[in-house]
C-alpha cells in the first residue's frame, strides 16, 4: 500500500500526521510512504529525516495525494484537494465531522474517510485517542501561556524583600485538558481550584491537589452528567453555576476554560460581568476558543486586554504550539488506529469492528455521518 502524508494547509497548523518513527514502522511492514516536501518543517522534522526513515519525498500536494492509497492528515482536506485523491482511497485524520461540508465530495470519489474525533472513549481505544493526546498537550500549554500574560509569579516566594503570594488558578472543565492544567499549575506552585458539571471528576481534581468547586445538583442532573463527555445543562443549573463562578472568578488570578460539547458551540461559562469583576492583571485562557469560546469576551484567534486590565486569550490550536511532541503523539495514535486495518498481508476493512464503524464517515459512495437512527 502507498501511504501519503500531505503538508497541512490550514493557517496556524504546525503539526504533521506522520513522523520518522511511524514511517519506519510502516516501511518495515512492507508499505511505501510518500511525504510532501516541507510537511514536517514546523514540527522540527526535516525532509532528510523522512528520507532516512525510508519515505519518498514529493514536491507537491497533488503528487502526494495522487499516490496515496491511504492518506493521513491532521486537519480536513480542503475541497480542491479532495479532487486530487485517488478514487477509493482511505482518508484518516481529524475531519471535524460536525462542521465538515465536504463529505459528499469524499463520497463521490468513493473515499473511505475516518474522523478520529468520533473514536469511542473505551479502554481499547485509548492508544488511538487523538482528542486525549492533543488535549493533554493543550492543558499543559494553557498554563504556560497564562504565565506569559500574567504579570506576577505563580508560586509563593519568601524573599528578603518580602513575600509573594501564590497565584490562584481556576480551571473550568475537568476533562483531559483540565486535569493536565491542574497538574501543571500545581507543579508551578499555584493554588488551584476546578469545577465541572460531572460530579465524578471531584476525586480526580483532589488527587492532583486541587480543590473541587461543586455546584449543587439534583440527583437527576448528577445522573445525566456522569459520563465521559459534558452535556448541555439546564438554565437553572447555568444560573447556579454562574453565581458560584462569579464568586471564585473574582478571587482568581488565572482562569483556564476547557468546556466543550461535541457538535455544539462551546458553552458560555464566563460572562462579561464576571470579567468586569476580575482583578487587573488577571488572565483568561480560553481553550475552547475555536468552538466559539467559554468566555463571552473571547475573540477567537486573538488576545485582547479588557478595559479593567484582564487579558482574554483566545488563541487556536494550543497543541500546535508544541508541534514536535504533538505530532509525535498524534502520529502514534494514527499508526495504532491504522493497525486495525493494515498489516504486512495488506489492507482489510472490517465494518464489524466497533472502532472502525464509529469513525467511518464516508464509504462505498455513501455519507455515513451522522448515522441514521
Amino acid at each position: 500500500m502507498q501511504i501519503a502524508i500531505p503538508a497541512e494547509r490550514l493557517a496556524g497548523e504546525s503539526r504533521v500526521a506522520a513522523t520518522p518513527e511511524t514511517v519506519k514502522k510502516l516501511v518495515a511492514m512492507g508499505h511505501a510512504v510518500v511525504v510532501e516536501a516541507g510537511a514536517g518543517n514546523m514540527a522540527a522534522v526535516p525532509d532528510a529525516a523522512y528520507a532516512e526513515a525510508g519515505a519518498t519525498l514529493a514536491a507537491s500536494r497533488a503528487a502526494v495525494l495522487a499516490q496515496g492509497d491511504i492518506v493521513l492528515t491532521v486537519r480536513p482536506l480542503p475541497e480542491d484537494a479532495i479532487a486530487e485523491l485517488k478514487e477509493g482511497a482511505v482518508l484518516i485524520g481529524q475531519l471535524a465531522p460536525f462542521q465538515n461540508t465536504t463529505f459528499p465530495q469524499l463520497a463521490a470519489r468513493k473515499v473511505s474517510a475516518f474522523a478520529m474525533e468520533l473514536l469511542p472513549r473505551t479502554t481499547r481505544a485509548q492508544s488511538m485517542d487523538v482528542l486525549s493526546s492533543q488535549n493533554n498537550i493543550a492543558g499543559y500549554r494553557a498554563v504556560l501561556l497564562a504565565t506569559h500574560y500574567y504579570p506576577r509569579f505563580m508560586p509563593m516566594l519568601m524573599t528578603a524583600a518580602g513575600t509573594v503570594k501564590p497565584a490562584r488558578v481556576l480551571i473550568m472543565g475537568v476533562g483531559v485538558a483540565g486535569l493536565q492544567a491542574i497538574a501543571t499549575a500545581k507543579r508551578l506552585g499555584a493554588v488551584v481550584e476546578a469545577t465541572d458539571v460531572r460530579p465524578s471528576t471531584k476525586e480526580q481534581v483532589e488527587s492532583l491537589g486541587g480543590k473541587f468547586i461543586e455546584v449543587p445538583m439534583s440527583e437527576e442532573e448528577k445522573k445525566a452528567n456522569d459520563g465521559v463527555y459534558a452535556k448541555e445543562m439546564s438554565d437553572d443549573y447555568k444560573r447556579r453555576q454562574a453565581e458560584l463562578v462569579a464568586k471564585h472568578a473574582r478571587q482568581a488570578d488565572i482562569i483556564i476554560t476547557t468546556a466543550l460539547i461535541p457538535g455544539k458551540k462551546a458553552p458560555t461559562l464566563i460572562s462579561r460581568e464576571i470579567v468586569a469583576a476580575m482583578k487587573p492583571g488577571s488572565v483568561i485562557i480560553d481553550i475552547a476558543a475555536e468552538a466559539g469560546g467559554n468566555c463571552e469576551l473571547t475573540v477567537p484567534g486573538e488576545v485582547h486586554r479588557t478595559d479593567n486590565g484582564v487579558s482574554v486569550v483566545g488563541l487556536y490550536n494550543l497543541p500546535g504550539l508544541l508541534a514536535a511532541d504533538a505530532s509525535s503523539l498524534y502520529a502514534k495514535n494514527l499508526l495504532t488506529f491504522l493497525s486495525l486495518m493494515l498489516s504486512k498481508e495488506g489492507f482489510t476493512l472490517n465494518l464489524e469492528d466497533d472502532l472502525l464503524a464509529a469513525t467511518l464517515v464516508t464509504h462505498d459512495g455513501q455519507v455515513r455521518f451522522p448515522a441514521a437512527n
